[in-house]
């Protein structure tokens, strides 16, 4: 057996990144070395480093039997750069805001060799540098001893295996206390820092000697275990479930676990609740006696208070709406049809009284059912009485579509109910929207604590209509609100199930059907749904981008960025949505020499980038930017370290550097992040390697944000397993439970 190479140091100066895994941290990169004029590789975990950067790497030198000789990094840290050139390379290459390549040459060239020594040691000489000004200068200084204060914080946290991004969010959070709270309270990070979760906090935990059994420990892994269920979708968790879960994940016996779930209790850090059986949804396994709930404190007010407010709106006595208890429908829907020039179906005519007349009303049906034309039903014959109609949904896209829809102005609910910093709405129960109809498209999409906040603004007295298509994915959040107002009885709907003629010529619509009812799709003589056929999951993700990125567009004239939407059942693997983004970028915005670009973990963004929003930002924009916001890189500035998108709202958005976390690229995307946009075509990659996520309601949400066109890509076995299986069962919620129980 040969001796493992012994460690080396190798100094080095950052040229580029070749190659960065986003998943693993593993990177391949080609640095300068003053020994030589080649360029070196260097391959290991190099998050966070930028090109310009001095480093000393720590590894070991190893040949590759195809890339030659290489060193493989163990761990680096940042050095300043001690020659002119190194300097001038190292202040231009954006690592200090307000430093472009322009001024750092300017720099370098009036103060040499002592450059960094005056930015650190005396930054009021900087005026003496032409072109700047006292104002550029003050904001290199505070960016230059940000970037000090980060970089120490940075240097405590490699060694507790924290990544460079994580630790600039760390001491945004935190300031000067970083490394304190890091060292006393490590389990507050995954409360009070985006991005980092419990497992993160739990590996710097142990870093900084807090014993595995340590009770904080076992609190803090409750809290993270229910974390992970609402992402899951889940409200809470029985007992039994919460506790072997917690003990799988924190490795301790359940009696700790259970010792600690009391004190969590008592202390109000969770809620405990016995639900009778019929409380859990079926499909949820159960021994038909009562089930402890366990529910974070965030999803159990909302919960009840969703269920509260329901139930005031149906129960009150005052109407918005009160023309149309008495109306006379002859004549309203004889009037309506010469307005539309179209006649309503029975079950259309059904839901538009419904909905004129019953203070809450769901309707839901799938595509070409007549959804979209029922509800201009509804907006045409309210307006006509002088009524204050307001129209929502989820996504930005979706309201647009509803606004082209119905001729009237239409909001995402985060707009209309003016969230703010923190989550809290401008408008809730003490100062409701002036609104008699509220009609909620895409009504799928909510989770309970958006619904909560929505349905708490409506006023008493007006009436509120969701509207969604119950057999599509439920909500990324927790919860299943469309569902569960279905399986209230105390909620009055309409489920439209007539295909119109027209929609029945479409191949996309009768196919969508035909997957819902559990059948394969016809794709002989289809001119707008096709397969091609592949079983190898790289060649499928080859394929994927062809058929995107050439096929379609040379067929159909279809735009490949703005047209065209591929989605994937999954965010890994070769054919995930991560590894497709990289394959369509490389063909739609490729690197350019002389365009600037900002590599952000194993991500690099250039101008022209579909990009999406990742998480809830109240900070950013008129009124905040949300998990789902669609836009396109239009700026990026290495010089003022910030990078600009112009939304599908159009509103355009600053990033700094450092909070491009918050994006990721949207040529590809998962199928759950495409809930209530829509597309002339998409793309959906099938692969076996997928099987855990091959689900019926999957695939039917995929083929129905398709406006034009449906290619699937991949394996017949993997479509077959995917039209079959009709998924993992209902969610732990107890919505319906406490409509119905309340009666």
């Amino acid at each position: 057996m040969s001796a493992r190479p012994s460690t080396a140091v190798l100094d080095a100066v950052l040229e580029r990144l070749t190659y960065v895994n986003e998943e693993t941290g593993f990177t391949v990169a080609r640095v300068a070395t003053e020994r030589g004029s080649d360029l070196l590789t260097v391959v290991g975990a190099l998050l966070g480093a930028q090109p310009g950067e001095s480093l000393r790497l720590r590894g070991r030198w190893s040949s590759h039997p195809r890339h030659g000789r290489q060193f493989e990094v163990d761990s680096y840290t940042t050095v300043l750069p001690a020659t002119v050139q190194g300097i001038q390379r190292y202040l231009g290459s954006g690592l200090v805001k307000g430093i472009g390549p322009v001024f750092a040459e300017r720099i370098v060239g009036h103060f040499g060799l002592d450059t960094l020594r005056i930015v650190e040691e005396e930054p009021a000489r900087l005026v003496e540098v032409p072109g700047l000004g006292p104002k550029r200068t003050a904001k290199i200084t505070a960016a230059w001893q940000e970037q000090k204060a980060i970089k120490e914080v940075m240097l405590f946290l490699q060694g507790v295996g924290v990544s460079t991004s994580l630790a600039v969010r760390i001491y945004k959070q935190y300031g000067d206390t970083s490394v304190d709270v890091v060292t006393r309270e490590p389990y507050r990070l995954a409360a009070d820092v985006w991005g980092i979760g419990f497992k993160t906090a739990d590996t710097i935990a142990r870093s900084v000697g807090i014993p595995h059994d340590s009770p904080e420990r076992v609190k803090a892994g409750l809290a993270y275990t229910l974390s992970e269920a609402t992402d899951d979708g889940h409200c809470y968790l029985p007992v039994p479930q919460l506790i072997a879960d917690a003990v799988k994940i924190l490795e301790v016996p359940a009696e700790l676990v259970t010792a600690c779930l009391d004190d969590l209790a008592d202390t109000d850090g969770v809620v405990r609740e016995t639900l009778p059986a019929e409380a859990v949804p079926t499909g949820r396994a159960g021994d038909g006696g009562p089930v402890e709930a366990v529910y974070l404190v965030p999803f159990h007010r909302a919960e009840q208070s969703l269920a509260n407010s329901l139930l005031r709106l149906l129960r009150g006595t005052a109407d918005r709406l009160p023309h149309f208890a008495a109306v006379d429908w002859t004549r309203a829907l004889a009037w309506l049809k010469a307005r539309t020039g179209a006649e309503l179906a029975t079950e259309q005519e059904q839901a538009v009284r419904l909905a004129l007349t019953s203070k809450v009303a769901v309707l839901t049906g799938g595509p070409g059912c007549g959804k979209s034309f029922t509800v201009r039903s509804i907006v045409e014959l309210a307006a006509a009485k002088q009524a204050k109609v307001t129209l929502v949904a989820p996504t930005g896209r979706a309201a647009k579509r509803l606004a082209e829809l119905t001729g009237h102005p239409a909001a995402t609910v985060h707009r209309l109910l003016q969230l703010r910093p923190g989550g809290d709405a401008a408008h809730d129960r003490d100062n409701p929207l002036d609104t008699d109809l509220l009609v909620v498209d895409e009504a799928s999409m909510l989770d309970l604590v958006l619904a909560n906040k929505l349905v708490k603004a409506v006023p008493p007295g007006a009436h509120l209509l969701l509207v969604g298509d119950v057999d599509q994915l439920p909500s990324v959040g927790a919860g299943e609100v469309l569902r569960d107002l279905l399986a209230a009885e105390a909620v009055p709907r309409v489920r439209l199930t007539r295909i119109f003629r027209q929609a029945a010529e479409s191949g996309v619509v009768t196919n969508a059907h035909r997957i819902n009812a559990g059948r394969p799709p016809t794709l002989d003589g289809m001119t707008d749904f096709f397969l091609f056929a592949c079983d190898d999951t790289e060649a499928t993700a080859a394929l994927t981008v062809d058929v995107a990125y050439t096929r379609i567009p040379a067929r159909f004239g279809l735009d490949p960025r703005r047209d065209v939407q591929v989605l994937t059942p999954m965010h890994r693997g070769p054919a995930g949505a991560g590894a497709l983004n990289t394959l369509l970028q490389q063909r739609l915005t490729p690197a350019r020499e002389g365009q600037p670009e900002r590599r952000m973990g194993g991500r690099v963004f250039r101008v022209g980038d579909k990009v999406t929003q990742i998480r809830n930002n109240y900070d950013k924009g008129q009124a905040g930017v949300f998990n789902g916001t669609l836009g396109v890189v239009v700026a990026l500035s290495t010089e003022e370290q910030t990078l600009t998108v112009r939304t599908d709202e159009d509103e355009t958005i600053e990033y700094d550097f450092d909070e491009l976390d918050e994006l990721t690229h949207a040529y590809a995307m998962t199928i759950h992040r495409s809930q209530g946009s829509e597309y002339p075509a998409v793309v959906v990659p099938l692969t076996t390697s997928a099987w855990m996520m091959l689900q019926r309601n999957l695939l039917y949400t995929a083929v129905t944000r398709a406006k034009k066109l449906v290619v699937l890509v991949g394996s017949r076995r993997a479509l077959a397993a995917a039209v079959r299986t009709v998924g993992a069962g209902r969610r732990h919620t107890a919505l319906a439970y406490r409509l119905t129980a309340a009666d």
